[in-house]
């Protein structure tokens, strides 16, 4: 699948399998490099569909993957998906990947960018899983159905897009003073433009002629803060919650549920970061009725309770390291 890197030679190396075999990739950090890669990757040298399986594997690192150029069809993980220029796809740490494509999207072209999290997150505590807490990587952190979630880039931010990332293998290529805090600098913004097209998820859908998933997001940004369930939004755009759980799922890559459980949390986010407000009204402020159900929800998206999260996201900056 790989047409060039620009990065450290030899950045991935399989260090064990999950229980299912897959094996996992570990990125290899160079001293004196920053620990982010650039592949470009053509449809051409995609492997078939039915050699799928030969190639599933997870990493240690997370991935944004971006198609320049689509295709009709791309098959990740189990899950068959619609590709189209601007089409991107964010992959979490430890999600199985599986790549597969068929005749008819061999004119596929795009790149990945993957780097290790802590390149971003370097003012964490030291928890393995402390990067879910900083805002440029909450797009990394929900559970979406096949391993991965897909974003659509609108028109006039794409050339943007793809001038980070070029601008991130020229320093990768030819390395002078200050390439690592440009590569940082780039990489930074990239993330920054991933994190507004997924929250304004609801206004590019009606543009592009999806008024059903337009309705979803909107509803749900309109009732996020009440204790809506998923046969409330089922039920504003005249569908059973089932239905309506296949067609999201199906198109997004998240069921609705899961959309609305993200919105609650970006908001709690935004207010443990943001105010003094007790944990409690918190839970309310973002739609949760019951503060120890909230806990238990925040948690399992985050791996810590609202309270130590708070005083992570609230705790001083250091200077990003070089490497």
């Amino acid at each position: 699948m790989m047409q060039r890197s620009f990065g450290p030679v030899e950045v991935t190396r399989v260090t064990g399998r999950r229980i299912d075999g897959a094996p996992v990739y570990e990125y290899v950090r160079t001293p004196g490099m920053p620990p982010v890669s650039v592949l470009r990757f053509s449809g051409a040298e995609l492997p078939a569909g039915d050699l799928a399986d030969e190639h599933a594997h997870a990493h240690d690192f997370l991935v944004l993957a971006y198609f320049e150029r689509g295709a009709r069809a791309f098959r990740l993980d189990n899950q068959v998906w619609t590709v189209a220029p601007g089409d991107a796809f964010v992959i979490a740490p430890g999600e199985v990947v599986r790549v597969a494509a068929d005749d008819h999207v061999r004119a596929a072209e795009g790149w990945t960018v993957f780097f290790a999290p802590e390149v971003i997150a370097s003012a964490s505590s030291g928890a393995f899983l402390a990067w879910r807490a900083h805002p440029l990587l909450f797009p990394f952190v929900g559970r979406a159905a096949g391993g991965a979630q897909r974003l659509r880039v609108p028109p006039d931010e794409r050339t943007v897009w793809s001038g980070h990332v070029a601008a991130i293998e020229r320093e990768l290529r030819e390395p002078r003073d200050g390439s690592n805090e440009a590569v940082l600098a780039h990489l930074t913004l990239l993330l920054v433009s991933v994190s507004r097209v997924t929250v304004d998820l609801g206004h590019d859908l009606r543009l592009r002629n999806e008024p059903l998933l337009a309705g979803v997001f909107e509803f749900i940004e309109a009732h996020y803060g009440e204790p809506v369930s998923l046969a409330d939004v089922a039920a504003s755009v005249g569908l059973t919650p089932a239905h309506l759980t296949t067609v999201v799922r199906r198109k997004t890559g998240r069921t609705a549920q899961q959309w609305l459980t993200e919105r609650r949390m970006a908001e709690a986010r935004k207010l443990l970061r943001e105010t003094d407000d007790t944990v409690e009204t918190v839970a309310i402020r973002a739609g949760y009725r019951q503060p120890s159900f909230f806990i238990k929800q925040f948690k399992r998206y985050h791996a810590d309770t609202p309270a130590a999260w708070r005083r992570q996201a609230r705790a001083p900056k250091r200077s990003s390291p070089s490497t």
